[in-house]
């Protein structure tokens, strides 16, 4: 229509020859089909590489990592539930942070080196749907899980006479509990409001795994687009308190360690408080400039990397960084080889 009127207003003398009836009925025409809906069966996810040989270096690159991953998170967990040493809060949170990161990174990773090894991209509609749900699952209970040991270590060093009464073991059970909930309802939310908005973009993503601004930018109309869009505002205004309630912690935190009088009690303190600090910031700092990055700057080979740095490398390096200074975490590991290694021999020894 907007067309219309300028043929009108500026070339009047030609309306009736530009705008006949053929190519008024051809326009609406047009317009009608730009905006129907497509019924979408699979999803063509960004690839790598396009060259068969960097398919298969990036494949075995992945596998490296996810083993790495596999490892030490099941190490973490195993040596948290073997050794009653650490049937502590802090422990018991930490056993849940490697099962989430688990999860994470096999959400996204296992299909990404499906598709290299197969040389395709294609993700069933149903496997994206499931895909997204468990990632933002994961995730955002990730999250919340850190605000909760945020805490953890607040009522450790801030309030230690109190820290039994205020994290017994059932207090921990809630606390991971609403971590897990509060991330399944986000999840169930943001995965049944994108999946209702009709898509008619085609059905190419530009990302290695399924992601709510790739599937938005399919979407028909804009009011589809913004619906979404507000419910992540809305998520993110939890989030925010969240980083702000975190914040506030570590400054209290950080406050307390640096009254402690002796050096040793500092050195302590700072052990037990910096690995969570530098797991929160690669987490938030990684997520939020994925979100949250100009559009001027944004292009496939960026959204890439960026989303390979907040979804594949928190999971792979947090067991490093929780273990690397933890010496209580390595006797466990040692105890748990030793006993491993003891029990290997015992039945040789037999025959």
């Amino acid at each position: 229509m907007a067309y219309d009127r300028c043929v009108a207003t500026c070339d009047p003398l030609h309306c009736g020859l530009i705008l006949n009836g053929s190519l008024c009925v051809r326009l609406v025409v047009g317009s009608w089909v730009a905006v129907i809906p497509v019924q979408i069966t699979h999803f063509l996810l960004l690839a790598f590489a396009d060259t068969r040989e960097l398919q298969l270096l990036h494949f075995w690159l992945f596998l490296a990592i996810y083993l790495a991953a596999l490892l030490g998170n099941g190490l973490i967990i195993t040596a948290v539930a073997c050794d009653h040493r650490l049937h502590t809060p802090m422990y018991f949170f930490l056993l849940n942070l490697a099962l989430l990161d688990l999860g994470c990174i096999s959400t996204t990773l296992p299909k990404a080196m499906a598709n290299s090894l197969w040389n395709t991209r294609a993700i069933s509609y149903s496997g994206c749907a499931a895909q997204l749900f468990l990632f933002l699952l994961l995730i955002s209970s990730e999250y919340y899980l850190l605000t909760v040991m945020a805490y953890d270590r607040y009522v450790a060093i801030c309030k230690p006479l109190h820290y039994g009464s205020l994290l017994g073991s059932r207090a921990c059970v809630h606390m991971a509990a609403a971590a897990w909930g509060s991330g399944f309802l986000n999840a169930l939310l943001h995965t049944a409001n994108t999946f209702s908005i009709p898509l008619c973009q085609g059905n190419a993503l530009d990302q290695f795994f399924c992601e709510i601004p790739q599937i938005l930018k399919l979407s028909c109309s804009d009011a589809d687009y913004l619906r979404e869009v507000g419910l992540l505002a809305f998520s993110n205004f939890f989030s925010f308190a969240c980083f702000v309630f975190i914040v506030v912690s570590y400054v209290q935190i950080f406050r307390a360690v640096l009254r402690i009088p002796s050096e040793q009690g500092r050195h302590k303190a700072f052990s037990t408080c910096l690995p969570h600090l530098i797991v929160i910031s690669l987490f938030i700092s990684t997520g939020v400039f994925s979100y949250l990055k100009p559009s001027s700057i944004s292009s496939p080979d960026l959204d890439l990397v960026v989303s390979f740095l907040y979804s594949v490398v928190p999971p792979a390096v947090n067991p490093l960084i929780y273990s690397m200074r933890n010496q209580e975490l390595w006797d466990a590991l040692r105890k748990l080889l030793q006993y491993t290694a003891c029990y290997n021999i015992i039945p040789n020894l037999a025959f």
